[in-house]
């Protein structure tokens, strides 16, 4: 049986070993990271899934801002990774994470301006992300359009850059 604790409770070497098996060591160079850099998770969305004592996934999510060519400042959620143990994965492990962390999101009032990149016909079909808000958005590295989802109702449209925010501040 699955259970949920906060990620700041499990130990971060474990963590570590189970980004790499789930997404390979060279993972730091995506531009998901470049996004997030220099925050901490946000810890009351950030979740580790258990089965007896054994860490089969986890959920982080980041502050993060997007700075409009217009000189506004929009604070959202980043989301991501889902980590799941590849051995476990393809058992509604990640999709539990996500509804833990979304009943969370709405508990916090981060449900309003949430992010991710990933796969839109799964987190469009069971999450309500979509890219509508995200077209004119930019990132600090090659991103694949129609992976980059969002939802709230606080999401931005504007032109800008997205990037890391202050901690506390999403």
């Amino acid at each position: 049986m699955l259970r949920f604790v906060s990620l700041a409770d499990i130990d971060a070497a474990a963590v570590e070993q189970l980004l790499d098996r789930a997404f390979g060591t060279d993972r730091h160079g995506r531009t998901a990271y470049a996004v997030r850099e220099g925050t901490a998770p946000v810890a009351a969305l950030s979740f580790a899934a258990l089965d007896g004592e054994a860490l089969v996934g986890t959920i982080q999510c980041w502050p993060v801002a997007l700075a409009g060519d217009d000189g506004s400042r929009a604070t959202m959620t980043m989301v991501g990774p889902v980590a799941v143990d590849p051995p476990r994965q393809q058992h509604g492990i990640g999709h539990a994470l996500m509804e833990h962390m979304l009943a969370a999101a709405e508990r916090t009032g981060a449900s309003r301006a949430l992010m991710l990149i990933g796969d839109p016909e799964y987190y469009g079909r069971f999450f309500d992300f979509t890219a509508a808000r995200t077209a004119a958005w930019r990132l600090p590295g090659p991103v694949e359009r129609h992976r980059l989802l969002a939802r709230g109702d606080a999401v931005p449209t504007a032109a800008g850059m997205l990037g890391p925010a202050m901690a506390g501040s999403a």
